[in-house]
C-alpha cells in the first residue's frame, strides 16, 4: 500500500482518537459511518449504530482521567490496529488499561471496531 492509501486509512484512527483524548463527542462521531458496529473482541456487539456509539460515549467522556495514549499502530489494507494505554476512572479509581483496538475503514470512516481489554491497574494513591 503506498503511503497516501495508508494515509487515509489512518486518517479517521487518528483523529478520533484525538476527539477521545479532548472529550469533543461532536469530533469523535464525525469519524464514525452511520450503520458501524462496535464489538468487544471478537464477537460481542456493543453498540449498532452511530447513536448507540455517541451514548456510550458521551458517559465515558464525563470522566475526569480519560486519555487515551497510542503505543504502537499498525496498517494492513482497510484495517488500522492500534495498542493503546488508556487511563480510566474505574469505580476502585483511576488506573490504565491495555487495549488493542481493531479498526475497519470505508470511505473515510470507521465501518467496525473491535476492543479487547486487559486487566486494569490502578494508580497508587499519593499521599
Amino acid at each position: 500500500m503506498d503511503s497516501r492509501a495508508s494515509n487515509d486509512v489512518v486518517r479517521p484512527v487518528r483523529m478520533q482518537l484525538e476527539a477521545y483524548n479532548a472529550r469533543d463527542i461532536d469530533a469523535f462521531m464525525q469519524w464514525w459511518a452511520d450503520d458501524c458496529k462496535y464489538y468487544a473482541f471478537p464477537s460481542t456487539l456493543l453498540a449498532d449504530g452511530k447513536a448507540e456509539i455517541r451514548s456510550r460515549h458521551v458517559e465515558r467522556f464525563k470522566e475526569p482521567n480519560l486519555f487515551g495514549k497510542l503505543q504502537t499502530r499498525s496498517v494492513v489494507g482497510n484495517m488500522v490496529v492500534d495498542h493503546e494505554t488508556v487511563t480510566r476512572t474505574f469505580p476502585e479509581g483511576t488506573g490504565d488499561v491495555d487495549v488493542i483496538c481493531i479498526y475497519e475503514i470505508e470511505g473515510g470512516k470507521i465501518t467496525k471496531a473491535w476492543f479487547k481489554l486487559g486487566e486494569p491497574r490502578l494508580h497508587r494513591p499519593t499521599r
